[in-house]
């Protein structure tokens, strides 16, 4: 088995993908049972040493909210926070700002809604005034020498609002970039975006001057389109994807919203399309086990379910 996939190299493909791991976080956060600190902590530390590039490792949120992450401060205590590896934390506002920058943290990510309803239930706030919500917490990181990436949901469907006009997911994609973020995630948050709507997007952004190269995309995999719309983003030349380790992942607001792509089954795609990344698969499945056995069940990639 370690000679598969077989290698067909599209020379039409980037060469090389960031993947930004996710699973600690995005992957973990709708969890109902509380993950031990440790558990937490040996999982990051796993997936720094499988090589992944970015590890998003929790978030600042206040624990009434997501309880699973009340141990946040905790948790990044016991992090190399000045390591090379970038442990972003996503932060809701400015208490979270606060936070994170008496921990150490130097990347942090704030996130947004397209669309109205979701910004109402996710961030108590509309699609315009979530903006005055941003405007203070990423002038402050950007002071304070500290990196601002920002999410954006609902971009391809919203549970109570049907399809996103691209229009809209543009206009605030573009609005957060001209806070400062570095760059923009674009989340097919209840996993209804397909191949050819992935394409429009990013030519719709790429119409507003929004270059592929400040574009990331976060899929998740409730229909089973994950791995087709990467394949997708990449013809388009999307160079960073979100991913969770094991498939781990939802969103406590949108309960439609199931696991996240999983980064062992983006990987083999990638290997397969000889396009690098800098993950060794192996100690990647072996953390995601790890993880699997702590919440008491199988993971949902299929990659870790036929290499484990």
């Amino acid at each position: 088995m370690d000679a598969l996939p077989m290698v067909e190299r599209d020379p039409t493909l980037p060469e090389r993908v960031t993947i930004y791991e996710v699973g600690p976080r995005d992957g973990l956060q709708n969890e109902a049972g509380i993950v031990p600190v440790d558990a937490k902590v040996a999982f990051i530390r796993d997936l720094i040493a499988a090589g992944l590039p970015v590890v998003e490792a929790t978030s600042f949120v206040h624990p009434k909210w997501v309880p699973q992450l009340a141990d946040a401060g905790e948790v990044v205590a016991r992090l190399p926070m000045d390591g090379a590896v970038p442990l972003p934390v996503l932060v809701p506002n400015e208490r979270g700002l606060d936070r994170a920058l008496e921990a150490g943290v130097r990347h942090i990510a704030i996130f947004a809604s397209a669309t109205e309803t979701f910004a109402r239930k996710n961030l108590n706030s509309s699609v315009e005034d979530q903006f005055a919500m941003f405007e203070p917490v990423v002038a402050r990181a950007l002071d304070a020498g500290v990196d601002v990436r920002a999410y954006v949901s609902m971009c391809f469907g919203d549970p109570w609002e049907g399809p996103v006009d691209p229009a809209q997911v543009v206009r605030v994609g573009s609005r957060l970039l001209d806070l400062g973020a570095t760059q923009l995630s674009i989340g097919d948050t209840i996993g209804v975006g397909t191949a050819a709507h992935v394409a429009r997007l990013v030519a719709e952004f790429a119409a507003a001057g929004v270059g592929a190269e400040r574009l990331a995309m976060h899929f998740h995999d409730t229909y089973g389109q994950a791995l087709a719309n990467a394949l997708a983003a990449l013809r388009c030349g999307i160079t960073t994807f979100d991913a969770s380790a094991g498939g781990l992942g939802g969103c406590p607001y949108a309960e439609s919203a199931t696991g996240n792509l999983a980064t062992e089954d983006l990987v083999w795609m990638l290997n397969g399309l000889g396009i690098e990344h800098g993950v060794d698969l192996p100690a990647l499945v072996r953390a995601s086990v790890a993880m699997a056995q702590v919440l008491g069940r199988e993971s949902p990639s299929a990659v870790v379910r036929a290499l484990a």
